[in-house]
Order: structure tokens, then sequence, then C-alpha cells
């Protein structure tokens, strides 16, 4: 159905037995021969994969990384439309809030290594991804922020909470997420609240912005509710692809390197 989903097929051995893919977006945190594999798959739609496409590709099964992929993105085909069109589906199933490690990118892999009946490989993709991560922090935890946009004036500062992907991988690069305690995959943190908990760094999730990284971050840098904040006084902003940090990727092991060097790293 996505491009991330598209992404561990490949890396499976099975990308012959993709029919198309969606949202090939999902490529762009890939590189070199791997990116051109993945650029390579058919695309049935730009976007997160328009119903009618989907099902006149006549495919027998449709994997998903994320639950929204189902009917939850306008447009998108819901698990009943499969089924009457003859296909069955698969997606990546998330764990109890707080999330606190990649138990939700290795559960999906497994699931698709066993539909695809390649459980070995799928075994061999589960030690590459976790060897991948190195060893856990032995500070104390980084207290970090992690949200998308620059806060509006007079809003609520819309962040990741403790519900997602997100939050474990933040907690597998050392860092503590503020906005855990939501028990959500959003959360919602008043200026006041945001000043108190005081982040130390703060992760700036690219790819929803139409602007470039460089300026996502600019104005994330320049908020005047994140002025008096640790993070924005020592410069600690590391820019991660939504694409590899809030749904399962073969890439969420950079992820967690990407946020970690700049948790470890002096202030600026």
């Amino acid at each position: 159905m996505d491009g991330g989903a598209a992404a561990i097929l490949e890396r499976l051995g099975v990308s012959s037995r993709i029919v198309g893919t969606a949202a090939p977006d999902f490529f762009k945190a890939f590189s070199g021969n791997e990116r051109a594999k993945l650029s390579a798959i058919p695309v049935l739609d730009r976007g997160q994969g328009n119903a009618e496409a989907v099902i006149a590709a006549k495919p027998d099964l449709v994997v998903g990384i994320s639950a929204y992929s189902f009917g939850g993105f306008g447009g998108t085909p819901t698990v009943e439309q499969l089924a009457k069109a003859g296909a069955q589906s698969l997606v990546a199933c998330k764990g109890s809030a707080p999330v606190k490690d990649l138990s939700a990118t290795t559960g999906f892999i497994r699931q698709v290594a066993k539909a695809f009946g390649v459980e070995q490989r799928g075994d061999e993709l589960i030690t590459q991804l976790t060897a991948s991560i190195g060893r856990p922090a032995t500070t104390a935890p980084v207290r970090t922020l992690a949200l998308s946009a620059p806060p509006a004036a007079g809003q609520p500062v819309t962040a990741q909470g403790g519900a997602g992907l997100a939050n474990g991988i933040i907690t597998l690069a050392g860092g503590s997420n503020i906005a855990q305690d939501s028990g959500q995959d959003f959360a919602g943190l008043s200026a006041e609240e945001v000043v108190t908990r005081d982040p130390q760094a703060i992760v700036v999730v690219s790819g929803f912005s139409r602007g470039s990284e460089a300026e996502l971050l600019a104005s994330i840098r320049s908020s005047p509710v994140l002025a008096g904040t640790t993070a924005v006084k020592e410069g600690r902003f590391a820019v991660v692809p939504q694409s590899i940090l809030l749904s399962p990727s073969v890439l969420n092991g950079d992820a967690v390197a990407m946020i970690a060097a700049v948790l470890r790293k002096p202030a600026a």
C-alpha cells in the first residue's frame, strides 16, 4: 500500500511480487542501489493509496505500515472494500503506550515474513535492524520534544505523544519525550507546559511541511514559544524524516542514530 511497506518487502527479497505501491515519498530516505530498486516499483498512486487504483491492480494481499492506510486517509480502501475485491489486508499493529522500543516494527516484519514464507529472512532483517541501534545510552535521559511545525501563537503545541513509534525511537536514542504522558499519538501542550518541562533537545519531524527542511528548522528554532528552552539555547536539534520516525521502517535504526548523535553532542 505504501513505500514503507514496499521497502520491507524489498529487504525480505520478495519485491518481485509487488504489483504496485502508493506514497513513493517514503523512498526519499533511501539512497544508492536500494533507492534505485525501490524507484522501479510501479506507483499506483503518488498519494496515500487511491481505492480505485489499488483495487484495479488486483492484489491478493495489501500490506500497509499504518491502519490509516486502510480507510483512515481520504480515498484509501477499507479492509472491507479490499476483502470484497478478493484481497487480504496486513497492517502493522500498535503497541501499548508509552512505546519504548521498536516492537511495532519487528513484529510487523515477522508478520510480513510469515505471510510470504520467508521467516528466516525476517529474522535476519530484524537482527540487522536491532544491531544498527547500538548500545543504549548510559547517561540520564535527555528531555526531548518532537514536533513537525512551529508552535502557533495562542494555540497548543502539537507534539509527538507516547503512543507513537517516535516515542520508542526517542527512548532508544537516549531521550525522554516530554509529551509521552499523553498516551496518544499526538499531544497538545500549552506554552507554559513546554517551558516548565524545558526540552533539552528538539526533534524536527520533516516531510509534512511544503518548505525545505532548512526552512522548517529555522521556523521552529525562531519560535517565541521555544525561545527560553534549553534546546534552543544550546542548539540541539535533530531533523528526521517522518517516514522513518513515525511508522515501521527498515530505517528506524537510522532515526535512532540521528537523534542519538544530537542528544550526545556538547551544547552549541
